[in-house]
């Protein structure tokens, strides 16, 4: 099938991991001592599109399509307990990888149906 469908299903990976590390930050905000993570997916679109180098000076993709992810801590302020967890930036990150989700779901979705006319030969 289609490339894109791979790039699609590891976005939709991705949030799923991120939204797991989000949520263990929400549950540890009364956790005296801890301190938040985050998920930092590097390159992804860069990793996955691999571009056709015909001459040298071109652009080419260096780490053969792997994706690297690291859990991070945050390290920015601290309440008096030494949790930095602050509530409203989590339910922000986490709205805004909810809404990464379920575009590449939505748009994964066109495509599968778009797939289901061509075959059916548009009935």
């Amino acid at each position: 099938m289609d490339k894109s469908f791979r790039v699609l299903h590891k976005i939709i990976q991705q949030a799923d991991v991120r939204q797991k590390v989000i949520a263990s930050n929400i549950a540890n905000s009364d956790t005296p001592g801890y301190k938040a993570k985050d998920v930092k997916f590097n390159n992804l679109l860069n990793n996955e599109v691999k571009l056709l180098t015909t001459d040298p000076k071109h652009i080419s993709s260096k780490n053969g399509g792997k994706i690297s992810s690291e859990i991070m801590t945050e390290s920015n302020l601290s309440w008096g307990d030494s949790n930095n967890v602050e509530l409203d930036v989590e339910v922000g990150k986490m709205t805004e990888n909810a809404l990464r989700h379920d575009a590449a779901i939505r748009i994964m979705n066109s495509k599968i149906k778009m797939y289901k006319t061509a075959i059916r030969g548009g009935r």
